[in-house]
């Protein structure tokens, strides 16, 4: 009983330096082809946001806009697939209710 509790407090352990380590993490991506690239950090929160200027046309907004969309849902992606695979190498694969 008490190594499952020293392992329970590893991975809990584990679980914390991955959490941390991914808060620092940038996560980075683009939509059409460069014309819109974002940052993201590991809570989520946009850290930069550069939009090529061949990319405004005050004659369709909407196209920007999706382009901003998409390049955000790219970065959140990421964000969570990396989270996803930390804390699958850290659980050895076990769905954890409240992890997964």
């Amino acid at each position: 009983m008490s190594k499952m509790l020293k392992d329970l407090q590893k991975m809990q352990s584990k679980m914390l330096k991955a959490q941390n380590d991914l808060k620092a993490q940038s996560f980075d991506a683009e939509a059409g082809g460069g014309m819109v690239k974002v940052a993201m950090n590991g809570k989520g929160v946009l850290t930069m946001v550069k939009i090529n200027p061949d990319a405004v046309d005050k004659d369709d907004v909407e196209a920007l806009e999706d382009l901003i969309m998409a390049a955000i849902n790219a970065a959140v992606k990421k964000k969570d697939e990396a989270q996803q695979a930390s804390i699958s190498d850290i659980t050895g694969g076990m769905k954890i209710p409240g992890l997964m």
